[in-house]
């Protein structure tokens, strides 16, 4: 597995595709997506102070009606 896991990555297949991958991304990678069949449904952030508070907070589309949405929100401590 060392020789398998030292040859990653392959220089020689890593570009493949760039060119017809990066529009793809920047497209679909945008904080909210909307496109007719497809799109954005669910939006999560995960915030952790220092002292180990967490709050994390889901909005979720309803029936995919982009004017409709339930925020869900969870605070919690985590354990050392």
């Amino acid at each position: 597995f060392t020789t398998f896991f030292s040859q990653l990555p392959d220089p020689a297949i890593e570009d493949q595709g760039k060119d017809y991958i990066r529009p793809i991304l920047n497209k679909y990678s945008a904080l909210c997506v909307r496109c007719p069949g497809y799109g954005t449904r669910t939006n999560t952030v995960v915030l952790v102070d220092s002292e180990g508070h967490v709050t994390f907070t889901e909005r979720n589309m309803i029936d995919a009606d982009v004017n409709q949405w339930k925020t869900s929100t969870y605070e919690f401590k985590l354990h050392s």
